[in-house]
């Protein structure tokens, strides 16, 4: 559970237990999908987050994160203030809304859970959609960075070997083994284990996380402990902001995201890789 979540407010909430709160004025309900599903349907008094306003977009590394102040502003945009817990969802297997909740809580807003399944599972509980595009007063949000949740590209050189950090790729098979690749070079990160994110989505149940108990099958298999401080990445740390919260969700409270990812690790030529 991360530290701003409470019986109450978990860190992942499921579709019928938030339907059961609304309307809640300490909620701030983000919809960080596509614009155009935001204008179809979204829930009740939820605000719309362009993703492209939480990462760097540059290449060649493009999930890199943007200045605070940059931050600080998108985020008070949508009504963001200290006293808001922040229920976050996309339409996509929450990617967008895990990258989302990592971003407040390396700018120390540690308020928020993230709609389990998202959007889809809201939809398959039957639950009720508005069309209204909802435009919030400016919040007050002041960004106190948290590095304790950031690793950049030095930091996890330095973790490589040191026996407390494990780093867990959320890549693809396919990615991880360097079979493919977008950037210049193929691998991954030495000592890195592989997790797909997508086998951590139950397809069968909305785009939930799997059941807890196969999740830590899953992480147990693969040597990620809570003795250990996990660093995730993927390639943009959109894919590892869902192993991130997974691993929130799970109740490890040593984790990190590497927002560089492999289009930075895999583009720089002075780093090693496996």
């Amino acid at each position: 559970m991360n530290p701003g979540a409470s019986p109450a407010s978990p860190t992942v909430i499921e579709a019928a237990d938030l339907a059961a709160r609304l309307p809640d004025d300490e909620l701030l309900i983000v919809d960080v999908g596509a614009a155009e599903t935001y204008r179809k349907a979204h829930l009740p008094g939820a605000v719309h987050l362009d993703y492209a306003r939480l990462i760097l977009g540059r290449p060649p590394a493009p999930g890199l994160m943007p200045p605070p102040a940059q931050l600080e502003a998108a985020l008070r945009g949508i009504g963001l203030a200290a006293n808001k817990h922040v229920i976050a969802y996309d339409d996509s297997g929450n990617g967008r809304a895990s990258r989302l909740l990592w971003t407040l809580e390396a700018l120390g807003h540690a308020k928020f859970s993230l709609l389990n399944g998202g959007l889809i599972a809201w939809l398959g509980e039957g639950c009720a959609t508005e069309t209204t595009v909802n435009e919030a007063a400016p919040g007050d949000f002041t960004a106190r960075p948290n590095p304790a949740v950031v690793a950049d590209k030095q930091f996890v050189l330095a973790a490589l070997d040191d026996h407390r950090f494990q780093l867990l790729d959320a890549r693809t098979p396919e990615e991880y083994h360097g079979l493919k690749s977008p950037s210049a070079r193929s691998g991954r990160i030495p000592g890195a284990v592989n997790l797909n994110w997508l086998d951590t989505i139950d397809r069968d149940h909305h785009l939930r996380y799997k059941p807890a108990a196969e999740l830590e099958a899953m992480l147990a298999e693969r040597g990620i402990s809570r003795d250990k401080e996990i660093i995730t990445y993927c390639q943009t740390h959109h894919r590892s902001s869902h192993a991130f919260m997974l691993l929130r969700h799970l109740g490890f409270d040593k984790v990190r995201g590497y927002p560089g990812s492999w289009s930075e690790w895999g583009n720089a030529i002075d780093l090693p890789i496996e």
